[in-house]
């Protein structure tokens, strides 16, 4: 791969200087060069949301967003949605009602859940099903996915 720019993004809080082919998407650069693998490649159509990130808090593709068009943005991955050694609370929900079999949609699943609770605190069902919309689960567990979702609104868990 030729490299035609080099590229400084705020990656889960921390500056790093990337080197970016031109038109290189977000998820390969997280992926293949920052080795952040909880960004997970679907349908590169951004259909499945499996590549979900935050970018500025707002949930969005990274397999149809360029790497370009970060910079100057705060990315959000899952691996940097903890703190201080703890799971973040929509991590915790998640995981207390069994939200995931296989786990592969997990990741982007829990962060369109961060981006719906930090723009909208507590939720109504349609709410919920309109954010979580076009994240897939391969293996099912959606009303599994909105119970954590709500019991991670009810407890007021936001980032």
């Amino acid at each position: 791969m030729m490299f035609s720019a080099m590229l400084v993004l705020d990656v889960n809080g921390t500056e790093r200087r990337v080197p970016a082919a031109e038109g290189e998407t977000l998820l390969t650069l997280l992926r293949d060069r920052l080795g952040l693998t909880g960004t997970k490649y679907g349908c590169g159509e951004g259909q499945c949301g499996a590549c979900t990130i935050l970018l500025d808090g707002r949930a969005v593709r990274s397999c149809r967003t360029l790497a370009s068009a970060a910079v100057g943005k705060r990315v959000v991955t899952i691996e940097g949605l903890s703190r201080d050694g703890g799971l973040h609370p929509v991590q915790r929900a998640f995981l207390e009602a069994e939200a995931f079999q296989c786990g592969y949609c997990t990741p982007g699943m829990i962060l369109s859940a961060v981006a719906l609770l930090d723009a909208h605190p507590h939720p109504d069902q349609d709410q919920i099903i309109a954010a979580m919309n076009g994240n897939l689960c391969r293996c099912g567990t959606y009303l599994r996915i909105l119970q954590a979702i709500r019991q991670a609104a009810r407890e007021g868990q936001r980032s």
